[in-house]
């Protein structure tokens, strides 16, 4: 016999030896892998830069997609007129000539100065998206409120036959400013000076002349009175790479972020090396004693619920259940894990605002005496669970 057991002893002990080497390796690549993403997410936080948005999307003539503007930029070339499209200031001005119409939206990227140089090189300037800083930059009045349905009334012929269009915004014109598509309180959807022999067309179009929107009301044709009155139109496609506003400039992360931000990180990564280190030598397999047969947690749990089956232990069963309810009621309604019935009883009842006897009976009341009440107590405890769990978020939320 004392030979039997020291041969299975011996087998156990060779089975259980090459699982524990198997889980210390496991464990090993786990904690290498977890150092490994910790010190690439350093890394990348480090080396992470804002970048500066793009201006392309914005009314671009080449752009197919809602809020582009190539089927306007069509149109005007099935008129006669020569769109080029450029996407830089120096080609804009080598694109220019005498009688050229220089179109593009808002100049965010370009200073001041920029502005009025490019500005200057063409005889005719559309601009379809304003600003506060180029309304004030070329003095030509001051935004107004009010949107809505307005016409042209105005003295520009070419606008004549636009019809109704929808106003983005309206302004005020200034002195010596001409406003079209006027409303009763005299604001105007589109102002038209001149500039030091250049004519400025000022309007907020981004939505009425995107392919989205342009076969809506007027608006095509009022793209094409602000595009096709010459033979060539260059439209200049801004970017923040084109600008010259140094204020613009994008900021690398390390730039927005405090100096002590980097040791930090780099102090919080050699503590977690540490405490893995410190306590990872601590964690690791289970030691399983040398005995002849070794029966898991599960498989004894699993047993005991097929003996209480076949039994047909109908109270046995019914505590358990309640006792696990009674517990998880208590940590819900902030009682102490040895809180009695009674008090679980009265704290459910208080909050849900029901007669605390039929809690109390229903918590420790009498054992079922067959299955079918067994699981008729069983339904009313998780609607207990449930309703409570209901209560007490409702409570959160207010």
């Amino acid at each position: 016999m004392s030979r039997t057991l020291s041969t299975v002893d011996d087998d156990t002990a060779g089975s259980t030896a090459a699982p524990r080497r198997a889980g210390r390796r496991a464990g090993v690549i786990g904690w290498l892998f977890v150092i490994a993403l910790l010190i690439g997410i350093a890394l990348l936080s480090l080396r992470l830069a804002t970048t500066a948005p793009s201006l392309s999307g914005v009314l671009n003539p080449e752009s197919p997609g809602p809020g582009g503007a190539k089927a306007i930029a069509e149109l005007v070339r099935q008129q006669g007129t020569d769109v080029e499209v450029v996407r830089s200031r120096a080609a804009a001005v080598s694109a220019i000539d005498p009688g050229s119409t220089l179109v593009l939206t808002d100049p965010v990227a370009l200073s001041d100065d920029a502005v009025l140089s490019l500005l200057g090189e063409a005889d005719r300037v559309v601009l379809l998206s304003t600003s506060t800083r180029t309304l004030d930059l070329l003095d030509l009045g001051t935004g107004a409120a009010g949107l809505g349905t307005v016409t042209a009334g105005c003295g520009e012929a070419e606008f004549d036959g636009v019809g109704t269009i929808e106003s983005e915004r309206m302004f005020l014109p200034g002195t010596g400013v001409d406003g079209c598509f006027r409303d009763d309180s005299g604001a105007a959807a589109l102002l038209i000076a001149e500039r030091d022999g250049t004519r400025v067309s000022f309007v907020e179009a981004t939505r009425m002349l995107s392919n989205r929107h342009l076969a809506e009301d007027g608006n095509a044709a009022l793209g094409l009175a602000l595009l096709a009155q010459t033979d060539h139109v260059v439209w200049y496609v801004g970017s923040f790479e084109d600008g010259d506003r140094v204020a613009d400039a994008a900021d690398t992360l390390g730039d927005l972020t405090p100096t002590w931000l980097t040791p930090a990180i780099l102090l919080l990564i050699l503590a977690g090396v540490a405490a893995i280190w410190w306590r990872g030598a601590r964690f690791g397999p289970l030691v399983s004693e040398s005995l002849p047969v070794t029966v898991r947690a599960s498989e004894t749990m699993h047993g005991r619920a097929r003996l209480t089956a076949k039994a047909a232990d109908a109270p046995h069963a019914a505590a358990a259940i309640r006792a696990g309810t009674r517990a998880r009621l208590a940590q819900r309604l902030a009682l102490s894990p040895r809180a009695t019935a009674v008090e679980v009883a009265d704290a459910a009842s208080d909050r849900l605002g029901i007669p605390r006897g039929s809690l109390h009976d229903l918590l420790d009341g009498a054992p079922p005496a067959d299955d079918r009440e067994l699981i008729e107590l069983a339904r009313r405890l998780a609607e207990l669970e449930t309703a409570v769990d209901a209560a007490h978020t409702e409570r959160t939320r207010t």
